[in-house]
């Protein structure tokens, strides 16, 4: 079973691969290989980390003393279903879970959220896209992510290396999931900026016009479509948790939570610039086209003009009159051919001078 991708772009060397919009059968197959699935269920009680089986959840959810964070890739129903006897959690937004084509947002169902979300990486280098689903709660956060990349190790990293005086729960959890969707953003934009600046320089240079650079262009203005499309929805769900959701922005981490915001905006300016960039070096692109081929219809005009002259010239002794009085001259061949050829060089350097040959 083929997966959907982005347009592989092979000139700028960096294919992209995308997850967004899969069927829930993609999500089912994955589970079953055994290089793409994974299941890290980790309870935090009194400061120990400890690795936990799924049927166990139920015996420590209860517990608010406790902290339980799962980290899935492509789960299948079964896993799915589980997890929504484990932890009470709403089939509505369970289905949403398992499918690959959900729009960013942020739904709230009882004592849970539900957030979705796109995410951009570079992996194995290549740009990965796909789409991470959270269900947070009091005490726990539960990470589905449908992408080959990374994951979340990081987050378990700091977890397990608390600074700053932070407490592990939803809320921090919860920043460090964000803050690392964000992060993720910063390469993949530099490369594409990097991208576009190549391909620019080759128009200003004007040394390699044609359709070929002109599909280049298309393709990186719908890849900063796809990119910008993932990356500005971040923005406006981190502001409604700060707005909406104290439970899970404490005051002592809103401001973090703003940090995030703030680089999501940025990502979002940043794009938004690039592929206005890519626009107008689209339309610069096909002006340079038409100029080209105005100065090739201007030669071929003015070779046009410089060749109609004598041949005006020849069609007039052509036409068989009886009464041609200069036929009869001695000098009148001769003379007909020099006062042709002086106008054929008169025009010539008329035209050459305003650059029509």
């Amino acid at each position: 079973m083929q997966q959907a991708s982005v347009r592989d772009l092979r000139w700028f060397s960096l294919p992209v691969r995308q997850h967004w919009g899969q069927s829930a059968d993609y999500a089912v197959f994955s589970l079953y290989n055994s290089t793409m699935s994974s299941i890290d269920c980790r309870l935090y009680s009194r400061g120990v980390s400890t690795v936990i089986p799924l049927d166990d959840v139920s015996e420590h959810i209860t517990d608010s003393s406790s902290f339980i964070w799962i980290e899935l890739q492509s789960p299948d129903s079964e896993t799915i279903r589980k997890l929504g006897e484990e932890f009470g959690l709403h089939e509505l937004a369970l289905e949403d879970a398992i499918a690959t084509s959900q729009r960013p947002k942020l739904e709230e169902y009882g004592e849970h959220l539900f957030i979705a979300m796109r995410t951009v990486q570079l992996w194995e280098d290549r740009i990965e896209m796909g789409e991470t689903h959270l269900f947070v709660g009091a005490n726990f956060i539960i990470a589905i992510r449908h992408d080959d990349g990374c994951g979340y190790q990081r987050v378990t990293a700091r977890l397990n290396n608390l600074r700053n005086g932070h407490k592990i729960g939803a809320p921090y959890t919860l920043y460090l999931v964000l803050d690392l969707i964000v992060d993720h953003l910063r390469p993949v934009i530099e490369r594409r900026q990097s991208s576009f600046q190549t391909l620019e320089s080759l128009l200003i240079g004007g040394t390699d016009l044609g359709r070929e650079n002109l599909e280049k262009l298309y393709a990186l203005k719908r890849e900063l479509t796809a990119l910008r499309d993932a990356t500005e929805p971040m923005q406006e769900i981190i502001e409604e948790l700060i707005r909406v959701h104290p439970e899970f922005v404490t005051k002592e981490l809103r401001a973090y939570f703003r940090d995030v915001a703030d680089h999501a905006m940025r990502a979002t300016v940043t794009l938004n610039n690039l592929r206005n960039s890519a626009s107008d070096a689209m339309q610069f692109h096909l002006a340079l086209l038409s100029l080209e081929q105005n100065d090739s219809v201007k030669k071929l005009a003015g070779w046009a003009a410089l060749l109609a002259l004598p041949t005006v010239v020849f069609s007039l002794y052509g036409m068989n009159f009886k009464v041609m009085p200069e036929l009869n001259w001695p000098w009148a061949y001769p003379t007909v051919l020099a006062l042709t050829a002086l106008a054929a060089i008169w025009l010539r350097r008329r035209l050459k001078r305003r650059g029509w040959i």
